[in-house]
C-alpha cells in the first residue's frame, strides 16, 4: 500500500513540474503559440496528466498570478514599513510589482489585451477577484499608515482608484521600449507628485462637491 504522504509529494512535484514547463514555454514560445500538449512534452508527462492537474492554459496563468501574489506579500509588506509618506510607500508598492514581474514582461504583454472582465485573466475578472482585492488591500493600508489617509468620505474608492492608477503604470512599462524602461521611471516619479498632491488637496473642504461626484461614479461602476 503506497503512502499517502508519499503519493502528495509525487502529485505536487508533479503539478509544479508542469507548471514550470508551461511558463518556460509561454516565455520562449509565446502563451498564444503554446499548447497543452507542447507543455506535457516539456514535462515529460502525458497530456492528459497536464489537463488533470491544469484544464487550461488559462488555468496555468491563474496560478502563476497567485503564486506571485504570495511571492509578493512578504516584499509588499517591507514597502509599507519603510516610510510614512505617502509618495514613498506607492512607490514602494509599485515596484515591487515592476520587479517581481520583470522576468516576464513579455508575458505579460501577450496577456495585456485580455481586459474584457468576461475573460477569465482580465484583472477585472471574477476568476481574478481575490487576487484584485487582496491588492487593493494593500493601498489601503498604504492610505491608512500615512501622514496623507485622504478624506474619509472617499476612504472606500481612494484605494481601489490607486489600483487603477498601478494597472496603468504597469500597462505602460509593458509596452515600454526605452532602454531599462526608463521612461516608465520618469513617468512613475511624475505622476506620484500628481497623485500624491490631488489626495492632500482632496480633504480641503472646497472639494466636497468633487469627492461627492466622485464617489457617485465610483459607486454607479462598481455597482
Amino acid at each position: 500500500m503506497s503512502d499517502p504522504v508519499k503519493t502528495r509529494t509525487k502529485s505536487e512535484e508533479t503539478r509544479q513540474r508542469i507548471f514550470e514547463a508551461a511558463l518556460e514555454m509561454f516565455h520562449d514560445r509565446g502563451f498564444d503559440s503554446t499548447t497543452m500538449r507542447e507543455i506535457a512534452t516539456r514535462a515529460g508527462v502525458a497530456t492528459g496528466a497536464a489537463y488533470y492537474y491544469f484544464d487550461s492554459k488559462d488555468a496555468i496563468v491563474l496560478a502563476f498570478y497567485d503564486q506571485a501574489r504570495t511571492d509578493m506579500e512578504p516584499r509588499q509588506e517591507k514597502a509599507l514599513s519603510a516610510s510614512l509618506d505617502l509618495r514613498e510607500r506607492l512607490r514602494n508598492l509599485i515596484n515591487v510589482k515592476l520587479e517581481y514581474f520583470a522576468p516576464s514582461r513579455m508575458l505579460l504583454g501577450a496577456l495585456s489585451g485580455n481586459t474584457n472582465p468576461e475573460h477569465p485573466l482580465s484583472p477585472f475578472s471574477e476568476q481574478t477577484r481575490e487576487i484584485r482585492e487582496h491588492d487593493i488591500r494593500f493601498f489601503e493600508r498604504a492610505l491608512e499608515g500615512s501622514r496623507t489617509p485622504g478624506p474619509k468620505d472617499l476612504k472606500r474608492h481612494l484605494p481601489r482608484l490607486l489600483w487603477m492608477y498601478q494597472m496603468g503604470i504597469i500597462l505602460f512599462w509593458i509596452n515600454d521600449g526605452s532602454r531599462g524602461q526608463a521612461k516608465t521611471t520618469v513617468l512613475l516619479e511624475r505622476s506620484l507628485d500628481v497623485v500624491t498632491r490631488l489626495i492632500r488637496l482632496s480633504s480641503l473642504p472646497l472639494t466636497g462637491a468633487i469627492r461627492r461626484s466622485v464617489t457617485q461614479l465610483m459607486d454607479t461602476l462598481m455597482a
